[in-house]
């Protein structure tokens, strides 16, 4: 009786010690992450140090230098074809116009 008491109990410490074991590569790849991330955030600090990070900030936000001129530039509109009064598209009265 002694011995399955020491086998079951082996096993359960077993068990308990797999778990354990995936718990700390878990933990380890959170911590490499965390790492990256750190490291990331330290670049992104020592770059707000520099005076072209802020004027790109700033010229992002649409302000300009004294004499400059600002250009903006909108997306295109969608396609879609005009219509007169008479519901032809320019498509259809220049292929009018030229005879077709």
């Amino acid at each position: 009786m002694a011995v399955c008491f020491l086998v079951f109990s082996n096993w359960k410490i077993s068990q308990r010690r797999a778990e354990f074991r995936v718990q700390i590569e878990a933990f380890k790849k959170g911590i490499q992450v965390l790492e990256e991330k750190n490291a990331q955030l330290r670049a992104g600090i020592s770059q707000t140090g520099k005076e072209s990070y802020w004027e790109e900030k700033i010229r992002q936000e649409g302000y300009k230098k004294p004499g400059e001129e600002q250009v903006v530039v909108l997306p295109p509109e969608k396609n879609k074809e005009t219509k007169t009064e008479t519901g032809k598209s320019f498509w259809q009265r220049f292929l009018e116009k030229i005879g077709f």
